[in-house]
């Protein structure tokens, strides 16, 4: 009897911490449909294609600027960065996008999965994660 609750207890505590967390904090209205993103060489390429489709779906004119240019280059600008790991199959680990409004930070998107551990839950979609974390981040779509 004891194995079995030795053994419960370790099954349990393998499965405490498996969460994956996702945060946002939406942007406000704009009167600009613009939104320009600055370009992340350490992120995969499809990255940057997913959120500008995301961005377009909403209504904006997505528009990628160097690594060098600045986040007051335009009045509403985005930053990215990400990762992938794997186990058994590669899977977005990390996203994290931010928007400025004139130099400001006005809207933020978290995905982690860092303590997915046994969470299966981790292989999504990155494309799809994207479109829906921009569909939170902008909820009201270009001009609204």
């Amino acid at each position: 009897m004891i194995k079995k609750i030795v053994l419960f207890a370790a099954v349990m505590f393998l499965f405490t911490g498996c969460a994956i967390h996702q945060t946002v904090k939406p942007v406000g209205n704009f009167a600009t449909k613009e939104v320009c993103i600055l370009n992340n060489p350490d992120v995969r390429v499809g990255f940057m294609a997913a959120y500008k489709r995301a961005l377009e779906g909403k209504g904006y004119v997505a528009r990628q600027l160097p690594v060098t240019a600045s986040i007051i280059e335009c009045p509403l600008t985005s930053t990215y960065t990400a990762n992938w790991r794997w186990d058994l199959a590669m899977y977005m680990h990390y996203a994290n996008i931010k928007v400025y409004n004139n130099g400001k930070v006005v809207g933020e998107a978290v995905y982690d999965a860092k303590r997915a551990g046994l969470n299966t839950g981790k292989f999504i979609d990155a494309d799809q994660k994207i479109g829906e974390l921009v569909n939170q981040l902008f909820p009201g779509g270009a001009g609204s």
